[in-house]
């Protein structure tokens, strides 16, 4: 099995068998028919891929990958906070009239601030200290800005990245406050994954490891039975994850520029719902 497929197995189950029903909490999420939406969670996963070793990717179902790479290349690259600019309906729920998720997300990385070297937005803030301060402790991006939470349609779940370069090879480290882990587990890593695979190449690095630390990691209940469909599932291997390498520019970064070849992956019938 893929080294994803055991880290979420071994997630899960822990989660099962050791964590916490918030049933006695009158909770924030609603389910669509307005129901309470209950989670069964763990405080504090910390999960390692080596992404030299292989690519991230489950197969016990499938991750949409080239979707993902779509909302990371939003955030991150067209620093975007307008779902007209998405190719899926993902950010839907949470934008307002205008089609915007507000202050949220790739808004955050798109505001410049001064630095004793200039004028950078945090993307390229990080961008140029790769290149010319590979050594730094000081890489990373923070989109939690309390200052502008009230004028956000969700609070950021995947908050803050910190790059660590060691030798030749670029780490990266991911925060994230809060993990639906039927729907958004393994689209995360794969994101951050591919993040990291893109910031590597561009800088001349090659790629290490990617660190995912979730604080509140849960299962909803209505999600419990199509997890245990899932786990009964047998893991193939690893898919093999290709980029252009061609592309020396960050930003001339597309969907296309990625593939991944022999993704095998098992079928889940059932549409998973989404608590709000």
């Amino acid at each position: 099995m893929s080294i994803a497929d055991n880290i979420f197995i071994e997630n899960c189950q822990d989660i099962l068998q050791n964590g916490s029903w918030d049933t006695g909490y009158d909770v924030r999420p609603r389910w669509e028919d307005g129901t309470p939406a209950h989670t069964i969670k763990k405080f504090g996963l910390v999960n390692r891929y080596d992404l030299a070793k292989e690519f991230p990717i489950i197969t016990l179902r499938r991750t949409a990958f080239k979707s993902c790479i779509d909302e990371l290349l939003w955030i991150w690259q067209k620093k975007s906070n307008n779902i007209k600019d998405l190719n899926s309906h993902i950010w839907d729920a949470w934008a307002d009239e205008n089609g915007t998720i507000g202050k949220a997300y790739g808004y955050q990385l798109g505001v410049k601030h001064h630095y004793a070297e200039g004028e950078f937005d945090q993307v390229d803030r990080i961008l140029f200290d790769l290149k010319n301060n590979p050594t730094s402790r000081r890489i990373l991006s923070n989109i939690y800005n309390h200052h502008d939470l009230s004028e956000m349609g969700l609070y950021p779940c995947a908050y803050s990245v910190t790059f660590n370069v060691t030798g030749n090879k670029l780490n990266a480290l991911l925060n994230q406050r809060s993990q639906d882990m039927l729907v958004a587990n393994n689209w995360n890593v794969c994101q951050y994954a591919v993040l990291t695979h893109m910031l590597a190449q561009v800088s001349g690095l090659q790629v290490g490891e990617f660190v995912h630390v979730v604080a509140d990691a849960h299962l909803y209940d209505r999600h419990l039975p199509l997890l245990e469909k899932v786990l009964k599932n047998e893991p193939y291997p690893a898919p093999i994850f290709h980029m252009d390498e061609s592309i020396t520019n960050f930003y001339d970064f597309t969907t296309d520029s990625f593939s991944l070849e022999n993704y095998q992956f098992h079928t889940l019938e059932e549409k998973i719902p989404v608590a709000i």
